[in-house]
């Protein structure tokens, strides 16, 4: 059994970890912190898992945690880099669901989140953990910067044309929708139920934290530089994210459907739909797995647009770090993922 320490464990995606690791069968959760509940039962706090696990949350300890094979951050930005050196040192591998190791430029990094870097030595040891792209890397990694939600659900939409490197790519335009729950567990007047529901609003216009990460994961995906405009939109439900992507391409949609179903089909994750269909949600609402859909008007044939669907959670979050721990330990990837869907 691989021994699993959670730092973070109150969160949404603390929480999805706990449902996940719960139902893995090679994964042991030895450690779970929280600074807020310590001394607390797990199942107390979520009745849910009552008769799962007996665990206690604990203040977070690196001497404890370093006894772990290896500890996933579910905590806010800035958290993970104090204590991730230390870890590794240890022996320890370590997956951050956070920021702290996504850009590779720590001035970058530093622009747009406001704090200096702990450890920007590190940020070139990271992998960014999308395995639809860094498979292999991930599988001999010690530290996995787990994507942001929607940098992957805009990466999946736009691997095969970026990678195929056959088409000359005008200005893409990625329009986003998440539930609620991505902005986190925390009280915020924004997010309370009788400010978000019945409402909907676009945020973060001017600027958003995941564009550099997007423009990264796009820029090594295509070998260059990518045009691309992103502006989130919150959704009044709890989980689920949608990217729709506008394209300025030429080519035809069977051509494009052809070299995506090519790209995606050896992934366990991705689902291409039939070109034309429309994917919800709620179709994926507790799993891992991903749904791309193909569109293209029958009198503009210079322009795509790709719907790409995520649980922000599950693929997202706390699902995709399963994955990479599943394929930085040599289990088969989809261990402990593909019947952990919960309902919509």
């Amino acid at each position: 059994m691989v021994n699993v320490g959670i730092v973070g464990g109150t969160g949404y995606t603390g929480i999805e970890l706990l449902r996940l690791i719960a139902a893995h069968p090679h994964l042991h959760i030895a450690e779970i912190t929280s600074r807020g509940e310590a001394g607390r039962r797990v199942d107390e706090i979520f009745p849910g898992l009552r008769g799962v696990t007996d665990l206690v949350f604990q203040e977070p300890d690196p001497v404890r945690l370093s006894r772990c094979d290896v500890v996933l951050f579910a905590t806010p930005n800035g958290i993970a880099m104090q204590s991730t050196r230390e870890l590794l040192d240890a022996g320890c591998k370590v997956i951050d669901l956070g920021a702290d190791f996504r850009l590779r430029d720590a001035s970058r990094w530093q622009q747009w989140y406001g704090m200096e870097h702990a450890c920007p030595d590190l940020l070139a040891e990271a992998v960014y953990g999308l395995a639809e792209l860094n498979r292999a890397a991930i599988a001999e990694a010690k530290l996995v910067a787990n994507p942001g939600c929607y940098p992957t659900a805009v990466a999946l939409g736009l691997l095969p044309l970026l990678e195929s490197q056959q088409f000359d790519l005008g200005h893409i335009v990625a329009d986003c929708k998440s539930g609620v729950s991505g902005a986190g567990r925390a009280l915020k007047l924004q997010t309370l139920f009788c400010e978000a529901n019945e409402s909907f609003k676009a945020y973060g216009a001017s600027g958003h934290r995941h564009l550099p990460e997007i423009e990264q994961v796009l820029g090594d995906a295509l070998g260059g530089c990518v045009d691309i405009s992103f502006v989130p939109h919150l959704v009044p439900m709890t989980r689920g994210m949608q990217a729709t992507l506008h394209v300025p391409v030429d080519g035809s949609l069977e051509q494009f459907h052809a070299l995506y179903a090519q790209r995606y089909a050896d992934e366990p994750f991705v689902d291409l739909m039939d070109s034309g269909e429309h994917p919800e949600t709620r179709w994926v609402a507790g799993s891992n797995r991903s749904l791309v859909a193909l569109h293209q008007s029958a009198s503009r044939r210079d322009r795509l647009v790709i719907l790409a669907v995520i649980d922000n959670l599950t693929k997202g979050a706390s699902g995709q770090a399963i994955q990479n721990l599943n394929l930085m330990f040599g289990f088969k990837e989809e261990t402990g993922l593909v019947s952990a869907e919960c309902s919509a």
